[in-house]
């Protein structure tokens, strides 16, 4: 059989396994044989016996006939034999599955107490109260028997799993339990490394002739290889015949990571042969238009004729027609009082109350009394004629339902009858709250037992349920109703248009609606349903549905009362007890007609072989209430088919259509009624997903079995028109929407006039849009057509659609395809929901299912990527995401089946917390935006005119001019720092230049300007005498924040030695920080270690010695105790171009550099700082930040020598034993100008923000800052510096005081913005507020900037880093060309000062290669000047604002880093935007850091919450990247908070992460690749 609607040729044939349909084989006998069968086909391994290959394997193909399998050896000889039934579907499936090529796929990894859900009772088989739809929640002993390869949830294998999961390491494999309670260990090694296990190959050649190629993420792959950690538990089920190229064999560590033999097979499986894109595309400067799905020229069309409207016979004329339904309930109820009209049983099956026409109408009689002459609130009647009541009645309790229904119509108020509401949180329970609210509802009808087991307040009342109004319950048993008087006596009037009851339905976004249904449709409806079925007075009917709604009501209350008839209705818990009670009451009743769903016959034929003696053939009509769902037939069939020789006779089936705006749509009659033979119809699915129908000939696999659902409704006309827009009629071989118009339809929508009109007031057109008719049609909701003998035919719902890049697709066959995947070993089978959600502007499939808990992950993993291949092969549609839950945990509908719509609502919200997910969006998404071709930019070639590039102006903007500054400052005058600390020590010796305070806030040492140059004397007479150190030799200066680290350096300055700060290494974790230090030590060519005695143990210690090799390091000095020596005589330069200081630092990037700045660069530096500042010796400054590099250092070492203003200094680590220090601090001293880093403003906001009233207590008082200052190398953190400014402005701080800088390794310090400060804070000149604006991200991604309006989709707002400092220009250039850029462009920032630094030091010889990060010039234009390159991507803009000197301001934007671009889909994105909006996405993610790894995203989540929610964040992580920046997430990581590595700086370490991930060293919670 072939596997396409369309013709085309499997390309890869494999010869699958065969169906296992010998029922008497062993497991291990099977096993043997089936390595027999196979042994030809697979490839052998090396090294591995073939027998072995098959061992950890799941049993390939379901049993072809997994439900019917022993049936089928009892089919009588002549029983039909057109298979037509479920298992033809799951022999298709099978076969389209067995096209499959194998190939691997990678297997999510997954921590293992995620496996372990909390504990053993969430391990419970599934609940078999709960209305789950399946075989598994039948409580019976016999379908142990009847369902041979089920595995049986008997309580050994999910205890023993529960046991086994919580010892077992955290490897990629699970364990998986066989019913005998054994664990077989499989390996993650054999997963991963090897091809033993053979999985089944996703997506591997599907590549289908109506898919558009799926984005490449394949180009410039590079396979790398690295070690993972001894892992050795993991690696204990190695089957025996491994040969050691695969594995090393001394302590079983695999070679290969797992994890980046993972992306490998990622990759491997998303590298697949593709197409070329489409062509038609639209180009426009800045937008990225999404692919637009272009109809393929190919598609079938509908060929036929207009179908015309069809007419129903006429309703016939009966004589003495009660005039309404109450008329006849009145006849009955005073002539025939003794007739039975309802009988009630127990879940035992036996009959508990029979209730008679005359008790139906004396208990009606006096509830209609009661309702309006007993209820009052102040003395007013509490109810009108026409007023909405709720009736609440449980499942079990007809008897009352009935009399409620009936008395509500006699007293005239509406009854909306509606589900018990069991719990505060049902599912959907907020929305019928909603519902009644628009009913106005205040009064609900229940019985006494109901009423007792409703959740109650304190007050003993009922609990007001969420989103519901508040009612008055009221009990209507017998004891609280009151005798009508004599004289009352209710109107029976004749049936009117007026309302008589509302019945409510869930739409297909989970809202519900009333359906209003008129006294006159309610008799018309009965009428009809009378003609059709052939109803006659005292026939007997069981009834297996909900008599509150649908089918149920209108056959088993309202058609039985006109007719006389007796019900038998039989209770849903009775069924679940009791599969069979239906069919024996059917003959113990002798029952004419049985009301059933196609469930009820499922379920009975797994319990039928209990029972011998049943006899059905007192039916005359079995009304399969859910007809209209394509895959009924095969319930039918198989009913049939067993029952056939228990006397039911085959023209008794009798599916009918019915939806709950129309009502009854259509029924099959029975051939003594009059009807044609059943009709059955073979489609292509193909076809069908573009609406056209096409008789399937070649027994194709892809084909849809459809049985007719009978013939309209008397005195009905039906149509079909198009499902979208206006409704035209469709041709005769088109699928369209039913539309109906009859005098038995429903009204409205209650209180919903727009969406009534389209539905209830639809007027179908014909081709040229003349109306059909001059009444109204109402849609049904069904899709289906019209076939030979006017049948109807359904072949789906509304609300099941799902329309796919323009094809319909619908969720009861994407079930039916995943069933047919051996379903029953995996997860349940009435418990899977299949909806779309719209991602990126098109639906795309989610799948879910209930996991059964003794399924294995290898085995789960296997059957989802085996749903996935059959889903693609039969309906030639992508899965977007199919995830897996825990058994009972998926919302329910009130009578069994799934809240689809409450599902949805979860999987959005990331609350569905499945245990399994796999997600595949590289193959369903086809409609991300054409990659972009990059334009050569503006070259040489282009005009310059004046400062205008092609039109534009050049980004170009400097800081005030040094050169015309006068600073009347001694110090201006020196070059060297050296000597302006030999100058202050003369001048002013006393003058305090740094204060350090400790943790408790208390001053731990301070420096005057004499104490320093003495304490830097003595650290060079140690230099030169102790470490013999000539002039020029590097010193690595190791120490803690603090004087020494100050005083050490000027030290270094007075020795003529080239100093280096180092941050001292960790003593809790020199295992990682150790390293580091070493390396600059190493990379600086130091020659000595100056540091204290502690952290000189430290270095040598026997820990060190693990770390590093201590025997290499160089002299090292402490100097704790340093001789009183006087210095002979200070080095002094010969040349201010002579090296000062080395400043050594890390990147973002993991890359470590160390810059050379001169003695004239360091003084400018000083120099700037101080003008932009104005900075002088009264001045108070408070430094939070670390002294070891960048501008951080130059506060800490240079700026108070220089500008002689005292710093009181803070060091970031001791915040963490004292959040509050810093801002303590800044208010005791009442300090105008701080500055701070990013994460030291994140501890604060995060550790202060419930603490402010206490700070303010402790009288702390932030008025007196004028400017803080944050010290960054990154984009300004807006919301940080937001929330930390409205945080704190309780205290004083404020709102414009928080400023942003910006410096990088070429130049520390571009930008400062210091606000509002000294002689100018008073004329309120000194600097413009910082702005902030709002540019287009998707411009952004091709190096534009668009500015738009606050709030604007896809807005990114940015704000400027600063005021550009005194003597710095700048300027914007192609990263590329190198060519100046105009304004609206995103490019590099160069920047030309004196104080840049001069070029970087490193001992790697390459200096050749960097030395234009230093000596940049532009290819055209200004071709002088030599710039730096910060390696930073931003823009300028011209603000409006002047600032002090009346220029108007330039504002320089920072966007983030050149090297942490990712160029993705040839459009440039920054990590920080991707991150941003994943954090976004679900409250418990706390962070997140994307990288990409040979072209695939992969993002890294933190997890801040229980690990059950990790596997939701998979899904939500890759919706909010499609939808927000037309990304595909490759791989999903989450972590445990606090594993993305932060720098110092707060800045994440993104390439560590990367590094760590493919290490393998992250010990994640789940990692999931998408397909």
């Amino acid at each position: 059989r072939c596997a396409r609607g369309c013709s085309l040729q499997p390309r890869y044939l494999e010869h699958f396994r065969y169906p296992r349909r010998v029922q008497n084989i062993t497991q291990k006998g099977y096993e043997k044989k089936r390595a027999k069968l196979l042994a030809r086909y697979i490839p052998l391994i090396q090294g591995v016996d073939p027998s072995l290959q098959t061992e950890n394997r799941v049993p390939g193909s379901s049993q072809a006939t997994a439900a019917v399998s022993k049936q089928q050896k009892s089919r009588s000889t002549n029983s039909r034999d057109e298979r037509f039934r479920s298992d033809v579907h799951t022999e298709a499936v099978q076969a389209a599955l067995a096209k499959y090529k194998e190939r691997k796929m990678p297997m999510p990894s997954k921590r293992r107490s995620v496996l372990v859900h909390s504990s053993v009772e969430t391990y419970t088989p599934p609940d078999t109260s709960s209305a789950s739809e399946d075989e598994g929640s039948l409580r019976r002993q016999g379908r142990i028997t009847s369902t041979p390869f089920q595995s049986h949830s008997n309580v050994e294998p999910w205890l023993n799993r529960v046991i086994q999961g919580s010892s077992t390491s955290s490897s990629a494999s699970s364990t998986s339990s066989h019913p005998g309670g054994k664990p077989a260990a499989a390996s993650n090694t054999a997963t991963a490394t090897t091809a033993a296990t053979v999985l089944a190959d996703l997506m591997a050649h599907t590549q289908l002739d109506n898919h558009s190629a799926p984005p490449d993420v394949t180009t410039g792959l590079v396979e790398h290889l690295h070690h993972e950690r001894p892992q050795v538990a993991s690696v204990r089920g190695v089957p025996r015949g491994y040969n050691s190229s695969i594995l090393e064999t001394a302590d079983g560590v695999p070679v290969n990571s797992r994890v980046s033999s993972k992306i490998q097979q990622l990759l491997n499986t998303l590298k697949r042969p593709k197409r070329p894109p489409l062509k038609e595309f639209f180009v426009d400067d800045f937008e990225e238009l999404l692919e637009v799905q272009r109809p393929d020229p190919n598609q079938p069309k509908p060929e036929g004729n207009q179908m015309n409207v069809l007419k129903g016979e006429p309703l016939g004329v009966v004589t003495n027609w009660p005039p309404s339904l109450l008329a006849a309930l009145q006849r009955w109820g005073t002539t025939q009082p003794k007739a039975p009209c309802l009988t009630a049983l127990d879940t035992t099956g036996k009959a508990i109350y029979t209730l008679t026409y005359g008790k139906l109408w004396s208990r009606s009689l006096k509830l209609a009394y009661t309702l309006l002459n007993k209820l009052t609130t102040k003395n007013e009647p509490l109810l009108k004629p026409g007023d909405r009541v709720a009736l609440v009645f449980p499942n079990s309790d007809p008897v009352m339902f009935m009399v409620a229904f009936y008395g509500c119509l006699l007293a005239e108020v509406i009854p909306v009858p509606i589900e018990v509401p069991l719990t505060r949180k049902d599912a959907g329970s907020q929305q019928i709250g909603f519902l009644l609210g628009s009913c106005g509802v205040t009064l609900a009808l229940t019985t006494d037992a109901c009423q007792k087991g409703l959740p109650k307040a304190q007050t003993g009342e009922v609990v007001t349920f969420k989103g519901w109004p508040r009612l008055i319950w009221f009990v209507i048993d017998g004891k609280h109703l009151a005798k009508p008087t004599k004289d009352w006596h209710p109107q029976v009037r004749d049936a009117s248009a007026e309302i008589a009851y509302i019945e409510y339905k869930t739409s297909k976004e989970g809202s519900t609606v009333g359906i209003t249904i008129s006294h006159a449709s309610m008799l018309a409806h009965c009428h009809a349903l009378t003609q059709a079925c052939g109803y006659s007075e005292a026939e007997t009917l069981t009834n297996v549905l909900d008599f509150k709604r649908d089918a149920g009501l209108w056959h088993g209350v309202l058609t039985s009362v006109m007719n006389r008839m007796h019900v038998i209705s039989i209770p849903y818990a009775l069924m679940k007890v009791n599969p069979l009670s239906w069919i024996q009451k059917v003959c113990s009743y002798k029952a004419r007609v049985a009301l059933v769903k196609s469930r009820d016959m499922h379920w009975s034929l797994l319990a039928q072989r209990d029972q011998r003696d049943v006899s059905l053939s007192s039916l005359r009509m079995l009304i399969v209430a859910d007809g209209a769902n394509p895959w009924s037939i095969s319930s039918c069939d198989a009913f049939l088919n067993v029952f056939q020789s228990r006397g039911l006779r085959p023209e008794v089936i009798c599916p009918c259509a019915s939806s709950s705006e129309a009502l009854t749509v259509a029924i099959r009659r029975p051939p003594e009624l009059g009807g044609p033979p059943p009709g059955k119809a073979v489609l292509s699915m193909n076809c069908l997903s573009f609406g056209v129908i096409r008789v399937d000939t070649e027994e194709k696999l892809s084909v849809l079995t459809v049985q007719d659902v009978g013939q309209i409704m008397p005195g009905a006309n039906v149509c079909v028109v198009k499902v979208d827009g206006t409704p035209y009629l469709c041709k005769a071989d088109e699928v369209g929407e039913i539309c109906v118009n009859s005098g038995a339809t429903g009204m409205a929508y209650f209180g919903l006039l727009g969406i009534t009109r389209n539905v209830f007031e639809a007027i179908p057109v014909t081709a040229a849009g003349v109306p059909v008719s001059d009444q109204p049609f109402t849609r049904t909701g069904l899709l289906g057509f019209v076939g030979p003998d006017y049948l109807v035919f359904v072949v789906g719902k509304l609300d099941g659609l799902m329309t796919v890049s323009g094809r319909r697709h619908n969720a009861d066959d994407v079930v039916a395809t995943a069933l047919a995947v051996e379903p029953m070993k995996f997860v349940y089978r009435g418990r899977i929901a299949v909806f779309s959600v719209t991602v990126l502007h098109d639906d795309r499939i989610v799948l879910v299912a209930e996991q059964r808990p003794d399924a294995s992950e290898e085995d789960s993993f296997q059957w989802m990527s085996r749903v996935l291949q059959a889903i693609d092969s039969i309906h030639q549609v992508g899965v977007y995401c199919l995830a897996l839950v825990p058994a009972n945990t998926l919302p329910k509908a009130p009578l069994g089946g799934i809240h689809i719509s409450e599902t949805k609502q979860r999987f959005l919200e990331g609350a569905l917390h499945p245990c399994n997910v796999l997600m595949c969006p590289h193959t369903c998404v086809t409609n991300l935006p054409k990659p972009r071709q990059k334009q050569p930019d503006v070259g040489p070639a282009s005009m310059i005119v004046g400062n205008l590039v092609a039109g534009k102006r050049i980004a170009q903007a400097s800081g005030r001019d040094v050169t015309q500054l006068e600073d009347n400052d001694q110090a201006r005058k020196f070059l060297y720092l050296a000597d302006v600390l030999q100058w202050r020590a003369q001048t002013t010796p006393d003058h305090p230049l740094f204060l350090l305070l400790n943790s408790k806030g208390t001053v731990a040492s301070t420096a005057s300007c004499i104490q320093l140059h003495k304490r830097a004397e003595r650290v060079a007479v140690a230099l030169m005498e102790k470490g013999r150190l000539n002039v020029g030799d590097h010193v690595a200066l190791v120490y803690p924040p603090g004087v020494d680290l100050i005083a050490t350096f000027y030290g270094c300055l007075y020795a003529g030695c080239i100093p280096i700060t180092v941050r001292p290494p960790h003593p809790q974790n020199l295992a990682t920080t150790l390293p580091t230090v070493k390396m600059i030590v190493e990379v600086s060519k130091s020659a000595c270690i100056l540091t204290t005695q502690a952290i000189m143990k430290l270095l040598k210690s026997k820990e060190a010695a693990t770390a590093v090799d201590i025997k290499t390091w160089p002299t090292i000095l402490d100097t704790d105790d340093m001789p009183k020596k006087k210095l002979a005589s200070i080095f002094r330069p010969t040349s201010p171009d002579m090296l000062a200081y080395l400043d050594f630092s890390v990147s973002t990037t993991g890359i470590l550099a160390g810059v050379k700045m001169s003695h004239a660069a360091t003084s400018a530096l000083c120099r700037s700082i101080k003008l932009q500042c104005e900075l002088y010796p009264s001045r108070q400054i408070a430094i939070c930040l670390d002294p070891y590099c960048g501008l951080g250092f130059a506060l800490w070492c240079l700026c108070s020598v220089y500008s002689g203003h005292q710093s009181i200094l803070v060091p970031p680590l001791e915040l963490e034993s004292n959040v509050s220090l810093w801002l303590s601090a800044v208010s005791q001293y009442k300090v105008r100008v701080t500055f701070c880093s990013y994460s030291v403003m994140e501890m604060c906001t995060k550790g202060l923000g419930t603490q402010t009233d206490v700070l303010r207590m402790k009288g702390v008082n932030l008025s007196c800052v004028r400017t803080c200052m944050v010290v960054a190398e990154e984009r300004p953190r807006i919301t940080l510096t937001q929330s930390f400014s409205k945080l704190f402005k309780d205290l004083g701080l404020s709102a414009r005081a928080v400023s942003t800088t910006f410096g990088c390794r070429v130049n520390v310090a571009v930008c400062l913005q210091p606000n509002r400060l000294g002689k100018l804070a008073e004329q309120g000149t000194a600097g413009p507020d910082p702005t902030t604006v709002y540019v287009d991200m998707r411009a952004l991604r091709h190096d534009r900037v668009r500015l738009v309006e606050r709030g604007s989709p896809h807005s990114l707002p940015l704000m400027e880093s600063g005021k550009i400092l005194p003597g710095v220009k700048v300027i914007i250039a192609h990263t590329e060309t190198k060519g100046p850029l105009g304004d609206s462009h995103l490019g590099e920032i160069w920047v030309s000062s004196p104080h840049n630094a001069t070029g970087y030091y490193t001992v790697y010889g390459e200096e050749a290669l960097h030395a234009d990060h230093f000596t940049a010039r532009l290819s055209f234009g200004d071709t002088q000047t030599v710039w730096a390159r910060t390696g930073y991507l931003g823009f300028l803009r011209r603000t409006e604002l002047t600032d002090a000197s009346g220029e108007r301001h330039d504002a320089l934007y920072v966007v983030g880093s050149l090297d942490e671009t990712l160029e993705l889909r040839g459009m440039r994105y920054h990590p920080i935007d991707i991150e941003t909006s994943v954090i976004r996405a679900h409250k418990s993610i706390a962070e997140c850091a994307v990288f990409t790894w040979t072209n695939l995203l992969v993002v890294v989540v933190e997890l801040e919450g229980s690990e059950q929610e990790a596997l939701d964040l998979v899904a939500l992580v890759t919706n909010v990247v499609l939808e927000e920046h037309y990304l595909i997430v490759g791989v999903v990581v989450i972590v445990d908070p606090g594993v993305i590595p932060i720098n110092s700086r707060g800045e994440k370490q993104r390439m560590h992460l990367r590094d760590g991930f493919l290490a393998d060293q992250l010990d994640p919670i789940y990692v999931a690749y998408n397909m």
